[in-house]
């Protein structure tokens, strides 16, 4: 969310960032309602003055004046009251307003809209170069029993997945070590619930935009979270964070559910897109400050950079286009890990700046050595998540006896095992 005051000095900048998000936001009827929510709230001070003067007088006043004097205070009593409704639907009608406010990108992001205007920044690896017909990991898997596509979709439908004996193991270790790597890098490693309330979705700027791809649960007034940054904003909602203890770094472990609406049959096949999945997310609570942020988010990015070049895994970094980083996002970069039976590059990661518009929603600032309280910035990346990142390490690493190659430093968790 953006401070109004940020809104009414800068409009035209507001309207050419939602124009290159590709949303419509009324920023006329925002500027109206709160020219409108200013004024009545002026008149609310001045009333209150009023009733105050009148009280203060009324003791010492002759008593002619004071029957004149308390019909006065009720008159003000009763505006007072209709005035003080009308504040508080405005600033309700409002705040609902401000929240479909998206974020100003920053200055280097590629204008377009959508994933078609994303730019590549970098290419890390040499793709394989098979001397043989190389299969796609669902026929590696089906053929070695590790997946069973006819019995869990009989169990849970399309888009499910289930994952049996080395291969379960495999995502077991990758998670582990992924937690395992990021505690070692300053991130506190943190398990958090998946089913959570709707007002986190609104505090992360997920809901009222992405609503259609979540899981709800009426019954319960809860929803499940696609990613632990849900959960996690939420924590530290409406506190304030001495600057002592900041930045907050985690490593969230969570299940995640998505409902892939709009993916129109892309990539079905599989496990790149199911409904459930886990996964390890980078968390970053810091200053308002652009370098420290700049400096958390190249951090973030070779975290997840590290993960996948010891994995041994061809990836590419991409700039995120303004219509593609969604609307909270200042700045955002995929990575994307090269599929061979896709023959193209597909995103396994992602990593995004907010600056202050998730911490303003969720209220959530920080108080400096002098005492003046600012809100947070906000960042998260993804570390690891499967069963999406199996896809490419089974295929990559894939033997022409349809096993698959171990790296190096996962075979510990498999019995030394240099395949599976």
């Amino acid at each position: 969310m953006l401070d109004i005051a940020f809104i009414r000095n800068n409009a035209a900048a507001v309207a050419a960032a939602a124009h290159a998000k590709g949303m419509t936001v009324d920023l006329d009827q925002i500027l109206a309602l709160d020219a409108a929510l200013r004024r009545d709230k002026t008149r609310l001070e001045t009333l209150r003055a009023e009733r105050n003067r009148i009280a203060a007088e009324f003791l010492t006043a002759a008593e002619p004046l004071r029957a004149a004097s308390a019909e006065h205070s009720r008159a003000i009593a009763g505006e007072l009251s209709a005035l003080q409704g009308r504040v508080t639907e405005m600033e309700q009608a409002l705040r609902e307003l401000l929240l479909t406010v998206p974020n100003l990108p920053w200055q280097g992001a590629p204008i377009g809209p959508d994933e078609k205007s994303n730019q590549v920044v970098r290419v890390v690896g040499d793709r394989p170069d098979f001397a043989f017909t190389p299969l796609d990991h669902v026929a590696i898997a089906d053929r070695r029993g590790w997946i069973d596509p006819p019995r869990i979709a009989k169990v849970a439908g399309a888009r499910s997945y289930v994952l049996k004996g080395r291969l379960a193991l495999l995502e077991q270790a990758l998670l582990f070590d992924t937690s395992r790597r990021l505690a070692q890098e300053g991130f506190q490693p943190i398990s958090v619930p998946a089913l959570v309330r709707g007002d986190a979705f609104v505090n992360t700027g997920h809901f009222p935009f992405a609503r259609e791809d979540t899981f709800e649960l009426p019954r319960d007034g809860a929803y499940l979270a696609g990613t632990a940054e849900i959960a996690l904003t939420g924590l530290h909602g409406g506190e304030i964070i001495e600057e002592r203890d900041l930045p907050l770094l985690y490593a969230g472990f969570s299940p995640c559910f998505r409902r892939e609406a709009g993916s129109g049959g892309r990539d079905v096949r599989g496990l790149l897109r199911v409904h459930q999945f886990y996964k390890v997310e980078q968390y970053v609570i810091c200053r308002d400050d652009p370098e420290e942020t700049a400096y958390w988010h190249a951090r973030l990015l070779a975290n997840a950079e590290n993960i996948l070049r010891d994995l041994g895994l061809p990836y590419r970094v991409v700039e995120c286009s303004t219509g593609d980083m969604g609307p909270g996002k200042v700045r955002m970069n995929d990575i994307e890990t090269w599929v061979p039976s896709l023959t193209c590059y597909r995103e396994t990661h992602s990593c995004s700046s907010l600056h202050e518009w998730q911490a303003r929603r969720a209220n959530i600032r920080w108080r400096d050595r002098k005492g003046r309280v600012r809100f947070c910035h906000t960042l998260n990346n993804t570390a690891i998540a499967t069963p999406r990142i199996l896809v490419p390490l089974i295929e990559n690493h894939q033997t022409p006896q349809g096993r698959v190659r171990v790296p190096s430093f996962l075979q510990n968790y498999l019995g030394g095992e240099d395949f599976l």
